[in-house]
């Protein structure tokens, strides 16, 4: 017989456990992929992360191709 606890905390449901799994799973292979990209950088001599590069703004217009005539 199990002994009676005056305050029980209820069990997670199976979607919380499987929600922290996950959860944990993606950070296992997150970090798994930053070691092997960090060694195959320090192999070839290359900086892991790779420093970000400034991208020059476009114009609104130019992207859209609005207020160009089509034919």
């Amino acid at each position: 017989m199990k002994p009676t606890k005056a305050i029980s905390k209820p069990l997670p449901s199976l979607a919380d456990i499987e929600r922290e799994v996950v959860a944990e799973s993606r950070e296992w292979g997150r970090q798994r992929l930053e070691t092997r990209l960090q060694k195959l950088a320090e192999e070839h001599g290359e900086v892991f992360p790779p420093k970000a590069i400034a991208t020059p703004v476009a114009d609104t217009a130019q992207r859209t191709g609005r207020g160009k005539a089509r034919r």
